[in-house]
């Protein structure tokens, strides 16, 4: 154990970090858990380089080490500048997904496999979300925008909301994470690939036919809904862009 641990300025001690070949490791596993526990939000500047070697024990080597772990992971950046250090951000579901990606490549993970995966959780969360007879979508996509059907970016930031909202209605964290990332990682990876302007007016009602369903609390149309949409929208996929579908997901 390293026994040169200190207490913090807040009086508070950190546990124990072990010597060994993984101090980075589990000194940014600890950094962690600081930031948890002490809710620490946002844009929160951590302890200085200084602070850190003394408060735990560590080399100045496995310090940086754990910073740069879990700067990679999108937990924390750099400020730079006289008053700068390591800074708390906002975790989100796309850094999340970017980490999956590895593992998507190194496993030949393709498109048609992520698609197949959605099919399956998308209209669980809506029957999850109906069940909860969750009220926030309805108002959102009662009435479609015209911008939303003529404007690409309107368009895909209107889908990517519904999809979104429906995901954190179903009241499971667990399942939103992964629903949401899986999204972030299909939009990453097929950029620019959006619904013909055509039918962008329909996929808009079939939205706002969802969200009727999740709001009334019809937990069996909701999933039906939102299964035959998702259907679609990989048929559609397949038909107009076959070899997306074999396409083996890069780590981005």
């Amino acid at each position: 154990m390293i026994s040169a641990q200190r207490s913090r300025a807040d009086g508070t001690a950190p546990r124990p970090i072990k010597r060994g070949a993984k101090v980075a490791e589990a000194l940014a596993q600890e950094i962690v858990h600081e930031i948890v526990s002490r809710r620490l939000p946002p844009g929160t500047l951590l302890s200085s380089e200084a602070q850190m070697l003394e408060e735990y024990g560590v080399g100045r080597g496995s310090l940086r080490e754990a910073l740069r772990i879990l700067e990679v992971h999108g937990l924390i950046t750099m400020k730079p500048g006289r008053n700068g250090g390591p800074m708390v951000v906002e975790a989100g579901t796309r850094d999340y997904g970017r980490m999956s990606t590895l593992f998507f490549h190194l496993g030949g993970t393709t498109l048609g496999q992520l698609v197949e995966a959605r099919l399956v959780l998308e209209p669980m969360m809506a029957r999850l979300a109906a069940e909860r007879r969750g009220q926030e979508l309805v108002g959102q996509v009662a009435d479609p925008d015209a911008t939303a059907v003529e404007d690409d970016t309107a368009h895909c930031d209107a889908t990517t909301d519904f999809h979104r909202g429906v995901a954190s209605m179903s009241g499971n964290p667990v399942l939103t994470l992964v629903s949401v990332s899986l999204e972030d990682v299909f939009r990453d990876q097929v950029s620019g690939l959006l619904s013909p302007k055509d039918e962008r007016r329909r996929v808009l009602e079939v939205h706002a036919a969802i969200a009727g369903a999740i709001a009334e609390g019809d937990a069996d149309a909701a999933e039906r809904l939102m299964r035959e949409h998702m259907q679609e929208h990989a048929d559609w996929v397949r038909q107009r862009h076959p070899q997306l579908m074999e396409q083996v997901i890069s780590w981005r």
